[in-house]
């Protein structure tokens, strides 16, 4: 099961478990709710550098986003370089929240979702509008805004969301990049050579 609710990354964190939290969203959502001691990592810089954080990553990895659907997104490219057993968060990053868990706020903005629902509506709108008061031609518009849901339905894509998210409003102060957010992952390497040196600085029970 890939799918994990709330309720159960709240204990894992609670329990001081080893996981690895990976917010998928823009730096801008990230900024405005995310989980406590999560890692933000959006999904454009993740798909970009998916073999390098999947040699880093440990055995337990929780992906968040809005809804899911980026998680998922970032899930399968995941699993395509060898982490097979990474979970996303159901309900996204709002749910865990509303789920009572630990979460760090900032300034309100709207999700990348959201922003992409009143493009794509008010491009209809302006179609629809356009073809009757303007020339029958502008009711292409719709057409193409209806094929494009379409095809990021049957693709699991979105390039309107591509798109919005490179527009100023949506850029944070500190934009992650290859360095500040691939690389703040130590390698899987080096993840054992310091457990072995903790095991052999463990001095034996009596």
């Amino acid at each position: 099961m890939t799918a994990l609710d709330p309720g159960t990354l709240r204990s894992w964190i609670a329990g001081g478990e080893d996981v690895v939290v990976i917010d998928v969203r823009s730096a801008a959502e990230f900024e405005s709710l995310h989980i406590r001691g999560s890692y933000n990592v959006p999904l454009p810089l993740l798909s970009e550098h998916t073999d390098e954080l999947a040699a880093r990553l440990g055995s337990r990895v929780v992906l968040a986003c809005q809804s899911g659907v980026r998680a998922e997104q970032a899930r399968q490219r995941l699993a395509a370089s060898g982490i097979g057993a990474a979970h996303v968060l159901t309900g996204g990053v709002p749910g865990f929240a509303t789920a009572g868990g630990d979460v760090v706020r900032g300034k309100a903005r709207w999700d990348l979702e959201r922003q992409v629902r009143l493009t794509a509506g008010s491009l209809v709108l302006v179609g629809m509008a356009g073809g009757r008061f303007v020339s029958p031609k502008v009711r292409m518009l719709a057409g193409a805004i209806g094929t494009g849901l379409t095809f990021s339905a049957a693709t699991n894509t979105c390039a309107m969301g591509r798109a919005l998210s490179a527009m100023p409003w949506n850029k944070a102060a500190q934009e992650p990049t290859r360095e500040s957010a691939i690389l703040q992952f130590p390698s899987t390497s080096n993840q054992l050579s310091s457990r072995m040196s903790g095991r052999a600085g463990e001095v034996p029970a009596a």
